[in-house]
């Protein structure tokens, strides 16, 4: 489900109820579109995330947690400037639209009250946040700055007098249904047509939301009691996860008639957080990490391009002994090979004296032939050498980029920063921000692996990226630990904190190695483990590279809740 006019409906009253009359105590913009601010309120501290984002905008209160950029914006300093300590009065919505006003209260620098809206428009790639001043209607700053040449209707720049959406003739479906309700019924008997017709009625219905209604509309008794009675629901919802026969996952207020499994949560933000957790997390993440990822595909292509070349060189070096073969036919019956012939037959004494053709430089003499065989097999022979070296450095450098992909793939927004800061070091990716005049100052610390508690109390540490992983394993635990790995993919090095851990404690801590692994999404997934004693890194190996022996190894299927479990422990 988008989160249409009805949705932001239930919304709004969800963070009136919690909000209205709290102070605001901080303000973030940690992404380039998204805005949190703290809201304190009954001792309580609610993070409010207002997104921008073009695919997953919404409000609502968010536990999932977020990285502050070191410097903040110019649109996060002009928030803190109007915003910080204000009070917020209340939260509206226009009408059924997707466009949410937060009301505030503060005092500007001379001490005088001023009055205060934030308002996020959810409109998909138009979506924005802007701050206006109440009383002029000016707007002091927005979050993405839309100009004339952009939009003709409205300017959204500071100073600009803020316009409104333009607004649709259609009816807000709160307000109760139409007189004509019951002929439209009639008239549009089936349940598609009928929702359709719907949708260009009222206003905020998405299409999951106008296909509940259809259905509602056509079941026995009062269809105007039938229309009041759904909407009425949005004021007391029951928030709804559901997941299709097919897998596919959505969010509702409360549930709707469809096939699917049913989960539901405590307030609608908890339920959005479920939803977009790894959505959203996806999407910070290919924004943040695009130059990363541009980088690890770019060395990905080029290493896999030079494998697929030098696998075909390889491929023709294994005819080297044929020229060592030629070769010596031709030393040992020089005496009848001529000057000037383009090819001979002669006994190969390799092969029961079959006659073997052999060709022939009519530039050169028989000698100089067979010395040319041999200077060719010689070529092959120190190319096969060579060629098997950077094959296996090669593939090395496939393998780890690969790895380094996995790990994009499941970060979090927070884990870039070591990624970044490793590709730095390995020169795959240059610093912009610390040229060489910086170089003195204090080095960057590679941040601290997850931790996690095992059911029995036991520790349990979980790399997120290569430096983590090098870190947590070759220096910070001790040798009589027991470490994890999945085996023969990329994954996280996890290491339980306990010389002799619990099977039960063995296989918590495999489940978290699969689960922070390439294979999440897979099932009965190999894990090894050992004593970190076990471990080595070769010289020369690229971080988060090791080789061990005398593993053993487990079976698991990732679980998701068991993972927040352990954390929550």
């Amino acid at each position: 489900m988008s989160f249409d006019g009805s949705f932001t409906h239930a919304m709004v009253q969800e963070l009136s109820q919690n909000l209205t009359t709290g102070r605001v105590s901080k303000i973030n913009q940690p992404y380039d579109n998204e805005v949190v601010l703290t809201i304190r309120t009954n001792g309580h501290n609610y993070p409010i995330l207002l997104s921008a984002n073009p695919t997953y905008a919404r409000i609502q209160v968010t536990q999932i947690p977020y990285v502050n950029p070191p410097v903040p914006t110019n649109f996060t300093m002009i928030l803190r400037k109007y915003l910080q300590g204000a009070i917020v009065k209340g939260i509206t919505q226009a009408a059924n639209d997707r466009v949410v006003h937060l009301h505030f209260t503060s005092r500007n620098e001379l001490g005088d009250q001023q009055e205060l809206l934030l308002i996020i428009e959810i409109m998909a790639r138009h979506s924005n946040i802007i701050l206006v001043d109440s009383a002029s209607g000016k707007i002091l700053d927005a979050i993405k700055h839309v100009g004339s040449d952009q939009n003709r209707y409205r300017l959204l720049l500071p100073g600009a007098q803020y316009i409104t959406p333009p607004k649709q003739d259609l009816d807000n479906p709160f307000d109760g249904p139409r007189a004509d309700l019951a002929q439209t019924l009639r008239d549009f008997p089936n349940e598609e047509v009928l929702a359709q017709t719907l949708q260009h009625q009222y206003q905020g219905l998405g299409k999951d939301t106008v296909a509940a209604l259809s259905t509602v509309l056509h079941e026995p008794g009062d269809a105007a009691q039938h229309f009041r009675d759904f909407f009425a629901r949005f004021d007391a919802p029951q928030p709804t996860l559901t997941i299709s026969p097919k897998g596919k996952t959505s969010f509702t207020a409360f549930p709707y008639p469809t096939a699917g499994t049913q989960h539901t949560s405590e307030s609608l933000s908890e339920l959005l957080d479920a939803y977009y957790q790894d959505k959203a997390e996806r999407d910070r993440v290919q924004q943040q990490g695009s130059v990363l990822i541009r980088v690890v595909r770019n060395e990905l292509k080029k290493n896999r391009n030079k494998l697929k070349k030098l696998q075909r060189t390889l491929a023709e070096t294994e005819n080297a002994d044929d020229y060592r073969i030629k070769g010596e036919i031709l030393t040992t019956y020089l005496n009848q090979v001529d000057r000037g012939q383009t090819d001979v037959s002669l006994p190969n004494f390799y092969d029961e004296n079959k006659p073997l053709k052999i060709k022939l430089s009519n530039q050169l003499s028989p000698n100089q032939n067979a010395q040319k065989y041999f200077k060719r097999y010689q070529k092959a022979k120190n190319a096969v050498i060579y060629v098997n070296e950077q094959l296996k450095i090669t593939q090395a450098d496939v393998d780890y980029f690969s790895n380094i992909m996995a790990q994009i793939e499941l970060a979090a927004p927070k884990d870039l920063v070591d990624i970044r800061l490793e590709l730095q070091q390995g020169g795959y990716l240059r610093d912009h921000d610390h040229q060489k005049k910086n170089k003195k100052q204090k080095r960057q610390k590679v941040s601290k692996p997850d931790r996690f508690t095992a059911s029995d109390g036991t520790k349990i540490s979980v790399g997120k990226n290569n430096l983590q992983n090098d870190q947590l394993s070759l220096h910070t635990a001790k040798r009589t630990d027991i470490w994890l790995h999945v085996k023969d993919m990329p994954g996280s090095h996890v290491i339980i904190h306990n010389d002799d851990p619990s099977e039960a404690t063995i296989m918590e801590a495999a489940n978290l190695a699969a689960y922070f692994s390439k294979g999440r999404a897979s099932s009965n997934v190999p894990v090894d483990y050992l004593p970190v004693k076990r471990l080595h890194k070769p010289n020369g190996a690229k971080p988060g590279y090791v080789i061990f022996t005398g593993q053993r190894t487990v079976y698991v299927t990732p679980e998701s809740d068991l993972v927040e479990k352990l954390a929550d422990n």
